[in-house]
């Protein structure tokens, strides 16, 4: 009884130590450690861009990332890149990551974007149906540093408001309004509870109510435009644009390179039957990464028909498909979006990814920085593809209130604002993952990160200028070969 007695007081002992090395830091430990990481990383570090003589090609690094493409459609990439250098810069994730891994970081990591250029932010449909504001590509997403993300979108602002010939002035504002708000979001996210920072999101109404007294009637008027054509932007509405009526049943229509049949693409000796029910197992093997009331959903409906579809800009190459599916009859279509993962442009220079499938990387990357992610969302590998190699891929419907906004069309108003918006928007998907009041405390208050970013933003879109001219010097010396107009 004595040795029972003995083991019952010594139980809470035991548990008290366990409990003391699980300890968590305590907000204002972590504030601290936010504060410290100034010294290895001070905020006006962070406008340094000196690639020095060793830096990577980029015309090379870009021939390198073509290797894994499809061959016809890397003329394409080329070509979409060379019409101005703000699509270059569109298309340039790899040789940025190469750059932003020589420069300062705080050490603090977030789940990245990977590629968080303006254009990468959009409006999308809930599956509450509501239209939402949030970040829409994940292709490179990867745990990284925060300021990475930061960095690629302020320099896209600086590219983009000088193709639409601001001031510097004007794009110094853009610039830091976009820093400036990312840093007071976090000052805000790092006050809040774990739950309401989850819980944070930016719906189109949230948006134009906080912007409603910035905007002008004409930019109210396109706003409204905007909000409508995203409604419209949907499976019947693709259905319409992308099938014709073969045999009393829709099909895809060809409109090579952009948009070719899968039958059009096997070759001679393969059998059309079997690449089917190849095609219905991987449709299986995918549902199963979806949760079970999606998947229910999902099993209603049929497929009827598969092409590739070139999209983007970057991912041109890629082996990117569309899958043509029915559900109660011709009236209820569903288009799904099949497009390949390979390995993000980040990981050389970050944390390895702990996903064996690149698609399961960006599904996961997906639903941890978007408030709210496509019911469809869920990866595959195909075991053998045409090439006879495996794929990753993600799947995710074609359209589902899809709207982005007309850069290119954009004033300085409008983009100080829109700017601004995609910095609050970012620093929620940075919360949502990483330590917030750590990198809120390292921050702090003042203009300096925003203005060292706005002078980095300076400096690397230069960089750009320079690499896009390289390319096109690539392009008419033969060494690469580029298709406009596609």
């Amino acid at each position: 009884m004595t040795q029972l007695t003995d083991t019952a007081v010594a139980r809470p002992v035991q548990r008290s130590k366990v409990a003391a090395t699980i300890a968590r830091p305590t907000p204002a430990d972590r504030a601290d450690a936010g504060k410290a990481a100034r010294i290895g990383a001070p905020l006006e570090g962070h406008e340094m861009f000196d690639p020095g003589a060793g830096r990577p090609d980029p015309v090379g690094l870009l021939q390198q990332q073509a290797a894994s493409r499809m061959p016809d459609l890397v003329p394409v990439r080329y070509g979409r890149m060379l019409v101005s250098p703000f699509t270059y810069f569109r298309g340039a994730a790899l040789p940025m990551a190469c750059d932003l891994a020589g420069t300062p970081v705080s050490g603090i990591t977030v789940q990245a974007c990977g590629d968080a250029h303006l254009s990468n932010f959009g409006i999308f449909g809930s599956p509450e149906r509501r239209l939402m504001f949030d970040v829409n590509d994940f292709d490179e997403t990867l745990q990284a540093p925060w300021e990475w993300d930061v960095k690629r979108l302020a320099a896209s602002l600086e590219v983009a408001g000088r193709e639409n010939g601001f001031s510097r002035k004007e794009r110094r504002a853009i610039v830091m309004a976009c820093a400036g708000r990312y840093r007071e979001a976090m000052r805000g996210f790092a006050g809040m509870t774990n739950l309401e920072v989850w819980y944070a999101r930016m719906d189109v109404d949230q948006a134009r109510t906080q912007l409603e007294s910035q905007l002008t009637k004409r930019q109210r008027k396109a706003w409204a435009a905007g909000e409508a054509k995203a409604r419209t932007q949907d499976s019947m509405r693709a259905l319409g644009k992308l099938t014709r009526t073969v045999d009393g049943r829709p099909r895809i229509i060809s409109d090579p390179p952009l948009i070719t049949p899968l039958v059009d693409l096997l070759p001679a000796d393969v059998d059309a039957a079997g690449s089917e029910a190849q095609l219905r197992e991987l449709l299986a093997k995918y549902t199963r990464t979806l949760e079970t009331d999606r998947r229910n959903l999902l099993e209603q409906y049929e497929m009827a028909d598969m092409a590739r579809k070139v999209v983007g800009v970057g991912s041109v190459g890629t082996r990117c498909w569309i899958v043509l599916m029915f559900g109660r009859d011709d009236s209820d279509p569903l288009f799904l979006q099949v497009k390949e993962a390979e390995r993000s442009v980040l990981s050389p220079a970050a944390h390895a990814s702990r996903f064996a499938n690149e698609g399961q990387r960006v599904v996961a990357g997906q639903r941890l920085m978007q408030a709210s992610s496509d019911i469809f969302l869920g990866w595959v590998r195909n075991p053998t593809g045409i090439d006879g190699r495996p794929h990753d891929f993600y799947v995710r419907q074609l359209r589902d209130w899809k709207f982005s906004l007309d850069i290119g069309a954009m004033l300085p108003g409008g983009m100080h604002l829109y700017g601004a918006l995609c910095g609050w928007t970012l620093a929620r998907a940075h919360a949502r993952s990483g330590d917030r009041i750590a990198i809120a405390a390292y921050l702090g208050r003042s203009d300096r990160f925003d203005q060292a970013i706005a002078r980095f933003a300076v400096a690397y879109a230069d960089q750009n200028e320079r690499d896009h001219a390289a390319l096109a010097e690539a392009a008419a010396s033969g060494r690469i070969t580029a298709t406009p107009g596609l």
